[in-house]
């Protein structure tokens, strides 16, 4: 069994212990720029004793954000950016960059430009028409990619991940149900897969053998005529023949339609509703149950999906999902996998790693209440963190649901 403090090499990087703090929205760049909140959000955690945090999210382009107050990789955003992974490898860890684009999952309204979708379809965010880009738009994308992986190399990280997961640009033409192109980039899984190919491989080019490249696959969608398991356990084996990446993060569950899949717990149905204005509060108690889904938690949710990865793959894969302890750490390095990532443990308690260093029977106080959920817009935190006053704030019916999961 590998030892989850062990140093580990991610493709041209060391990390110095198997665990990274996964990609969860910061709500902390009002200007669409890099705030000193968000530099000690990411300190913090680098200073609890992860491996490598993850910023997230960083869009490719300003139509590619789930709204305007999201970084978009531009050259203003070079020396926040700059700042913060100074700070984070000052504390001893490594830190990587969230790209892609929104794509259905983006507010038209609030980004002014339009979202962007693989096949006609309307925008229950921006409330209008979704853009459906041609074959020299999504050329235009992938570029956007490369240069984006590019300024996050300018910026010192020292990986990207590319966000193939969650219904966001590449994860929504992958999904059968949204995909029904009849050109290169639809018709088949050949054709649906074709854009996260081009993508993973124009960013290994970007960036060469300088920076660590993984991305974040949906093993499924969970929705009717979405991503299956089997369909992508198959993208998978295309991405690892080409042998782009150098490991594959695997989540699930769609931002536009069912989220809880990839959290898992109790859904805070009440906790949303709270910060919406009251007719929109009403709407939202119709629909918030079909929305927010109930899945019981358990550790390692997310392991009986993976384990059929596993079996057919043999890149780098990253476990994520009800990592709150190190026993659960140790099944995954059991199973096989390289690493494992955590999120919202890591939000109630930054220090978690080192306190389990300590002393392994450490246990996490994080409660699977997924209040932090609606927390996402106004500087995502655990509520139960009393060292994080906030003011409340109301937010606009379309912004719901754009930010969910990262």
């Amino acid at each position: 069994m590998k030892d989850v403090f062990a140093p580990a090499e991610l493709g041209p990087i060391t990390l110095r212990n198997k665990v990274i703090k996964a990609a969860t929205f910061e709500g902390r760049t009002p200007d669409a720029l890099v705030t000193d909140e968000l530099i000690e959000f990411h300190r913090e955690v680098a200073a609890g004793g992860v491996a490598m945090t993850t910023v997230a999210y960083c869009a490719v382009a300003p139509g590619g954000r789930t709204d305007r107050h999201q970084i978009w990789m531009r050259p203003e955003a070079v020396a926040g950016l700059r700042k913060l992974t100074d700070a984070v490898h000052a504390e001893g860890a490594a830190v990587s960059a969230q790209i892609g684009h929104a794509g259905p999952v983006a507010n038209a309204a609030s980004n002014r430009a339009p979202a962007l979708a693989p096949s006609r379809m309307f925008s229950p965010l921006g409330m209008r028409m979704m853009k459906v880009p041609d074959e020299a738009e999504i050329r235009e994308l992938v570029a956007a990619h490369a240069n984006a992986a590019r300024l996050a190399e300018q910026s010192g990280f020292d990986a990207v991940e590319i966000h193939f997961g969650h219904n966001y640009l590449v994860s929504s033409f992958l999904s059968p149900r949204l995909n029904r192109r009849t050109d290169r980039y639809g018709a088949s899984t050949t054709g649906r897969a074709r854009l996260a190919r081009e993508i993973a491989c124009a960013v290994r080019e970007a960036v060469g053998d300088r920076l660590a490249v993984i991305a974040k696959l949906n093993m499924e969608d969970g929705v009717p005529g979405g991503l299956t398991v089997p369909e992508s356990v198959q993208v998978a084996a295309w991405l690892e023949a080409d042998g782009a990446l150098d490991a594959l993060e695997l989540t699930a569950g769609s931002s536009l339609l069912n989220p809880m899949l990839l959290f898992h717990g109790d859904a805070p149905r009440r906790e949303f509703a709270k910060v919406l204005p009251v007719p929109a509060r009403w709407g939202f108690r119709v629909v918030g149950r079909a929305f927010l889904k109930e899945y019981p938690y358990r550790e390692a949710y997310l392991l009986e999906r993976a384990r059929q990865f596993r079996r057919e793959l043999s890149m780098p894969l990253i476990l994520l999902g009800g990592i709150t302890n190190l026993d659960t750490m140790r099944l995954a390095m059991t199973e096989g996998f390289d690493y494992v990532a955590m999120g919202r443990a890591l939000l109630r308690e930054p220090n978690l790693l080192r306190r389990i260093q300590s002393e392994e029977s450490t246990r996490s106080a994080c409660t699977h209440c997924n209040e932090c959920m609606p927390t996402i817009y106004t500087g995502t935190r655990c509520v139960f963190r009393p060292d994080q006053p906030h003011e409340p704030l109301q937010v606009s019916p379309s912004d719901l649901g754009a930010r969910v999961s990262e």
